[in-house]
């Protein structure tokens, strides 16, 4: 396993695995909101795509087979809608509308739509006796282009950190998680550039199986993205409220 990915892989694995443990039938749902952004004078967002029909086909075929091994886990969709982060930090809620300015400009220029994403294997974040199953993406020279891009164009409105009053909060899940706001803190650059590791994350499940799924050959196959947007960060690193849709090409 390649020093970047497993560095991702480890570094999220105590804010990715306990929201989906967590957000289970009976939890707390992602809409019932507590601290809306404008809140705080700092917001924690994610800007990221959305993938097309193709991608969400193979993710919810994933999902599917790990379901049905373990229907404890989750059903991709609503809640959890496939989606392949792009950037995470800390900006000034009271520059939200010029950042969506900036990050537009972006997509005016790019084409995502044209892209041909190359999905590669499947990995799994661990926490005995379960897994967060990952189908990895591999990191093209448009996505690299494109996360470069949003560093710069949102960097006149980021601030160098943010504490838990940044993330939306549920009343059942009041707490965030302080390895979940350190993970937004250095996003830039632990885990962007030759650090990135994009994927799309497709089940909750046991290792045993995830082990024997993971171990079949991976049929890799191409998908395009379909959107982008800016969202809410919430407890354990999700995107928990849309903030801003953008135009893509």
């Amino acid at each position: 396993m390649k020093l970047a990915q497993k560095t991702f892989l480890y570094a999220v694995v105590a804010g990715a695995l306990v929201f989906v443990l967590t957000n289970r039938p009976g939890s707390a749902k992602a809409r019932d909101f507590a601290a809306p952004a404008g809140g705080s004078d700092v917001t924690a967002i994610d800007t990221l795509l959305d993938p097309d029909d193709t991608m969400m086909q193979h993710a919810k075929a994933a999902n599917a087979r790990i379901l049905s091994s373990y229907p404890k886990g989750f059903q991709l969709g609503g809640e959890h809608a496939p989606h392949i982060t792009m950037l995470q930090r800390y900006v000034k809620t009271s520059e939200l509308d010029h950042l969506y300015e900036a990050v537009a400009k972006v997509f005016e220029k790019e084409n995502p739509k044209s892209w041909k994403l190359k999905a590669v294997k499947y990995v799994y974040i661990p926490d005995k006796p379960l897994g967060l199953n990952l189908m990895v993406i591999e990191p093209s020279a448009d996505l690299l282009r494109l996360q470069k891009e949003l560093i710069e164009a949102e960097a006149p409105f980021e601030v160098p950190t943010g504490t838990a009053a940044a993330f939306v909060t549920t009343p059942k899940d009041p707490d965030i998680l302080a390895a979940v706001i350190e993970y937004v803190r250095v996003f830039v650059p632990d885990h962007s550039g030759d650090h990135y590791v994009p994927h799309v994350t497709v089940g909750l499940g046991t290792l045993e199986y995830l082990d024997k799924m993971n171990a079949e050959p991976f049929e890799s196959f191409t998908f395009s993205p379909a959107g982008a947007s800016t969202y809410h960060l919430g407890n354990y690193g999700t995107a928990m409220k849309k903030l801003h849709s953008y135009k893509v090409k």
